[in-house]
């Protein structure tokens, strides 16, 4: 025998199985979050030294590598305070110098106080935290975060605001 079921209770009950299934996956998601706090994409960063404000110069680009050799960065003196500077006059700043459109190596440009992509030519503005300018980047350059001790005057590259381009965690 079959039976019937009209429109209106095949739309309450798919509705009803719909609003369990999205509790149920809404639940596993939440579950698996706390569970990646101990995996092995959320490695520590380690501190670095990259530079001595005694020898930096405004606008003279500080090249390195960081968190690893295999990730270019640059460290710049911009002679202005800048959001994330570091410093007596707050005004020294790391990103990456990878492009976030395709990865291709970005240049400082000192006059314009930005970042230059060759391959699509998207620009980043060093003073504001590496944000887009213009072109087809989709976010900003990752921001390197310094640390600076100031009686050595040594500069130190301890994490990455950002993810580096290219990668599912900073820290391979």
């Amino acid at each position: 025998m079959s039976e019937t079921v009209s429109r209106r209770d095949f739309f309450k009950i798919s509705g009803g199985v719909a609003a369990g299934v999205g509790l149920a996956v809404s639940g596993m998601a939440a579950h698996s979050a706390e569970a990646a706090v101990n995996t092995s994409t959320n490695l520590p960063y380690r501190s670095k030294p990259i530079a001595n404000i005694r020898t930096m110069k405004t606008n003279d680009p500080v090249h390195f590598a960081y968190p690893d050799s295999a990730s270019p960065c640059v460290a710049i003196k911009t002679g202005n305070p800048v959001p994330g500077g570091i410093g007596p006059d707050k005004d020294i700043i790391a990103y990456s110098t990878q492009c976030t459109h395709h990865g291709c190596p970005v240049s400082y440009d000192p006059k314009e106080k930005s970042f230059k992509c060759p391959c699509h030519f998207s620009l980043f503005d060093a003073e504001k935290q590496g944000q887009v300018i213009c072109g087809q980047a989709p976010t900003k350059l990752p921001q390197i975060v310094l640390e600076y001790d100031t009686k050595s005057g040594s500069i130190f590259a301890v994490s990455v605001i950002g993810l580096i381009y290219g990668r599912q965690a900073n820290i391979l």
